[in-house]
């Protein structure tokens, strides 16, 4: 029975950390302000939106006229066209002639060593006029308030470089069970209000739909130069920050901007792993991860189910102890899940069936530690990445 004890005992301390990190990080991870930085006699906010296209004629058209309706800031748009093989330059020029706010650039050729994204977000900053850069993805869709909200947050936060993350739209089986665990993984596991004291390279987090960054800053510490290499801007420019001696925060975006990563279960399958060995699937991170993500969310679920069947074998003096840790982490787990559920108004697929969403998340950081085990390539929009 002792065994029982011990091993119902873990179970419950695995839905512990993640259910008990949530509720205190809800409080932490707030929206951006209602209110600009400046006051109301004051200029606006001054802010160049850098947008890297490879590819993205189906989005792009989309994407310039949600940035083009932004109130309360400067604008600048500044599209960096990067060897599309279809419309994407096309649709760009049509909109940059009928607004003089717009300019389309052609991406230089890809240097050795560089990641496609990063190359083409380090020359659209060096053309950027403003003081307040702004990298956001084609598929993102910025409400009108949505920049001038960002440089509220950054504003109020002091740190030179701020990220939000948008409303993650789902529309099929794929997309619902896996994008939603972005949310569970950064509100699960890293504490907010840590993370806003120190400047640990540790606790770095963003996502790559949209950062806001201080020029100065950002140019200081070698702009995307520092992390050229990269598929996970997400993580790594926030690192790059960090690692200088600079705060960097995030902020609850899905009131002010929405984006649709993926569209199928390949992409699902090939964008979380195409980063994911700078993330979750690291050598030791893996192990890590695997204990966390499968113990705080499938295990009490798995352990419940056992539990159940030997019974019988089990009504020794401690079943009423191993009882009651099983239903309390089986608890803490629907806990958990709910809270995240409803806080990013997730779709219910993803709520029902969240362990198996957990489990497919695994599958592929699984699948990309051992493929970067035995160096094959990173393939992503076109490109090969040679492993690390």
């Amino acid at each position: 029975m002792m065994s029982w004890i011990v091993l119902s005992s873990l179970v419950f301390v695995l839905a512990v950390i993640p259910a008990s990190m949530i509720a205190v990080n809800l409080f932490y991870f707030r929206r951006a302000p209602q209110s600009g930085p400046a006051e109301d006699d004051a200029p606006p906010a001054a802010v160049s939106v850098l947008i890297p296209a490879r590819n993205e004629a189906d989005s792009i058209g989309a994407c310039l006229e949600h940035v083009l309706a932004s109130e309360g800031v400067e604008l600048e748009v500044i599209v960096m066209n990067d060897r599309s093989t279809d419309a994407t330059a096309e649709v760009v020029r049509k909109i940059a002639a009928d607004d003089a706010r717009v300019k389309l650039l052609d991406a230089p050729a890809l240097p050795p060593g560089w990641c496609g994204k990063q190359h083409a977000c380090h020359n659209l900053a060096q053309l950027a006029r403003h003081d307040r850069l702004v990298w956001i993805d084609a598929d993102v869709r910025l409400s009108p308030t949505a920049l001038a909200r960002t440089a509220a947050f950054m504003a109020r936060t002091g740190a030179p470089l701020v990220s939000g993350f948008p409303h993650q739209v789902c529309r099929t089986w794929s997309e619902a069970l896996v994008v939603p665990l972005i949310q569970l993984v950064l509100l699960g596991y890293l504490p907010l209000g840590q993370m806003r004291k120190s400047v640990s390279p540790s606790f770095a987090a963003g996502c790559g739909q949209l950062f806001m960054a201080d020029r100065a800053t950002y140019e200081k510490l070698g702009g995307h130069g520092t992390i050229r290499a990269t598929l996970h801007d997400g993580i790594m420019l926030p690192r790059a920050f960090r690692l200088a001696g600079h705060h960097t925060d995030v902020f609850d975006a899905q009131d002010i901007a929405r984006c649709r990563m993926y569209h199928s279960p390949r992409t699902v399958w090939d964008g979380f792993a195409k980063n994911a060995t700078e993330g979750l699937a690291t050598p030791i991170g893996i192990w890590v991860w695997t204990l966390l993500l499968f113990g705080g969310h499938v295990l009490p679920w798995l352990h419940a189910a056992i539990v159940l069947a030997v019974q019988p074998e089990a009504a020794a003096g401690g079943a009423g102890i191993v009882a009651v840790l099983t239903a309390s982490a089986v608890l803490l787990a629907v806990a958990s899940n709910m809270m995240i559920g409803w806080r990013f108004q997730q779709p219910w697929i993803s709520v029902l069936l969240r362990p198996l969403g957990v489990m497919i998340m695994l599958a592929i950081q699984w699948y990309a530690y051992l493929r970067n085990m035995v160096g094959q390539p990173v393939s992503w929009r076109g490109r090969d990445y040679a492993a690390e």
